[in-house]
């Protein structure tokens, strides 16, 4: 079917909607869940027997539907707001995934942000568009990329032509990547208590979401959408298949979530995770997700009982682990090489088949920021060497000052020790750095750094083992990143320096998505072909052909 079958949208139509409520089918695939009288949702691994949680820690768990996260995570800082929309095409401060504290504008971002705003006025003016249709254009792009060049150096190759001429900017982008973004996120119910989103000018209503989706059932497009109820529940993922597959490049996402007090507390429980990743499938009628499962080693046997209920019945893709977030009723996090607490969970990964680990190192959480550090994961990864563990976030401890750190000491804090273990350590090859966040944060404050965190873990882990992640949506779409890493070259004088690798074609399409997708087995080159047939590929042909909407808005937590 040609992208010219689809029907005209109506370009509002498409503009992002943060649903009220996650999907929660009636007959959840969860059969650990049991009913209590309170009609509260519990899984029968957190009941009274189970024996190794404190009495005074239980807690019961909301509804499977709902969202656990706290409306105000960081109660330090009550500026903190969720959610907000960029002038730029590229955002000009950090936000926060509820994993970090989010800090203030850098006082270089503030110039690029002022400098962006410059060149759009000047060059939207130029070119007789208004500042908003300027925007979704490529030239919305370039002016970030040219301002950010023009204050911290030039780290990215962009053209001023690049303004004016979509041709010279698709020009400079050449063949797609394969993108496979091992870290994406998802934003529920609480995100928009008062429908705010759903009044706000411009943005769709639920009927016309109902509709878009109502169109592709009724076309016969794809069958198995037939069994729809015709209700928003079936919409509730819409606003991330527009960001994340209509707004970006993005070939294949890993949905992941923030920790919780219990794991099916988390902010997306295991089953609606694995529930999201089937929907999108279904609509897509290819594998466009995955999903992760949860592992929470300190709770012992009922923990590996939940990992098989995840591994068997929900069929998860790997396990997500935060070692310095502890569940309720622990002071203090754990390690992953630590024999009696974490050991019985690998072996449980591999007797289950499920042997990838996903675990956050750096940016620290819990009560003990210590645990965070990646130190304990080479004689795990030693230990277990055909288990493969993903470094989520590089181990990086924090992009906060980080350019002071580096001037004084020629080091990323816990990035650049983590590649030194490494390097003491060259036959272990199961190791692989995620860069979600850290790049994202880097990228836009301190490129330089950027420049050689990326240098230093290609050289200490090789360019096979860099994964692409990129923590969207909270971030927003992933295409300002994609977009930033396509362009981003590590200066000359660093790479004459440093000895680092250039990141070169080659370079990028592995970290991109092949090195993700020989990890997660699938056939990149028979996905690149299939994508051209399935739904989301070709309501993606279609979306971009009416002309696309991008939203510049991330969902994250930003400081006031």
């Amino acid at each position: 079917m040609s992208s010219q079958q689809f029907p005209r949208f109506n370009r509002s139509r498409l503009r992002a909607a943060v649903p009220r409520q996650h999907p929660s089918p009636s007959n959840s695939p969860d059969s650990s869940l049991l009913r209590s009288k309170t009609s509260v949702l519990r899984p029968r691994w957190l009941l009274d027997t189970a024996g190794c949680i404190p009495q005074n820690h239980r807690a019961r768990l909301t509804r499977i539907g709902t969202m656990a996260s706290s409306p105000r995570p960081f109660s330090h800082l009550p500026s903190a707001r969720k959610g907000t929309t960029f002038r730029s095409a590229i955002p000009t401060q950090i936000v926060s995934n509820e994993e970090f504290p989010p800090f203030s504008q850098t006082a270089d971002q503030a110039r690029v942000e002022a400098r962006a705003i410059t060149l759009v006025e000047r060059t939207s003016a130029r070119r007789g568009l208004t500042r908003r249709d300027f925007l979704k254009t490529t030239g919305g792009m370039a002016a970030a990329l040219l301002a950010m060049n023009s204050i911290f150096g030039k780290f990215f190759d962009i053209g001023e032509i690049e303004l004016f001429e979509t041709a010279a900017f698709a020009e400079q982008q050449r063949t797609p990547y394969f993108i496979f973004d091992v870290q994406t996120h998802y934003v529920g119910s609480h995100f928009d208590p008062t429908d705010a989103e759903n009044n706000r000018k411009g943005a769709v209503s639920k009927q016309g979401l109902l509709s878009l989706r109502r169109w592709i059932r009724e076309s016969g497009l794809n069958p198995k959408l037939a069994g729809d109820r015709g209700t928003i529940d079936d919409l509730s993922w819409e606003n991330f298949v527009k960001e994340v597959f209509l707004d970006s490049e993005t070939t294949i996402g890993l949905i992941s979530t923030p920790p919780g007090p219990y794991p099916q507390e988390a902010v997306v429980p295991p089953n609606e995770m694995a529930h999201i990743r089937d929907e999108i499938n279904r609509l897509a009628q290819s594998q466009r997700m995955l999903a992760h499962g949860l592992a929470t080693p300190q709770l012992g046997k009922v923990d590996l009982e939940f990992m098989a209920m995840q591994a068997e019945t929900l069929k998860v893709d790997a396990w997500k682990c935060y070692t310095g977030s502890c569940p309720k009723g622990f002071d203090r996090g754990w390690w992953m090489d630590d024999e009696k607490i974490a050991y019985p969970m690998l072996e449980q990964a591999r007797k289950l088949n499920v042997k990838r680990v996903c675990v956050h190192k750096g940016l620290p959480l819990g009560p003990v920021p210590d645990y965070n550090h990646p130190k304990d994961l080479i004689k795990a990864a030693r230990d277990f060497p055909d288990i493969d563990f993903l470094v989520y976030h590089s181990g990086l401890k924090s992009a906060s000052a980080v350019d002071t750190v580096f001037a004084k000491t020629g080091e990323i804090p816990w990035t650049t020790e983590f590649c030194r273990m490494k390097q003491a350590q060259p036959g272990i090859k199961n190791i692989y750095m995620e860069l979600g966040s850290t790049f994202a944060q880097l990228v836009t404050t301190h490129p330089a750094v950027c420049a050689h965190l990326l240098g230093q873990i290609i050289d200490a882990f090789g360019a096979d083992h860099v994964l692409w992640g990129t923590d969207s949506i909270w971030y927003g779409s992933p295409q300002w990143q994609i977009e930033a890493l396509r362009r981003f070259q590590i200066p000359d004088r660093l790479i004459e320096q440093h000895r680092y690798q250039p990141l070169t074609r080659q370079v990028k399409e592995q970290i991109f998505g092949l090195n993700a997708a020989r990890v997660f087995g699938v056939d990149a080159k028979a996905k690149r072909n299939e994508l051209q047939q399935d739904v989301l590929g070709q309501l993606r042909m279609s979306y971009l052909e009416e002309g696309p909407e991008p939203s510049r808005r991330v969902y994250g937590w930003v400081a006031g």
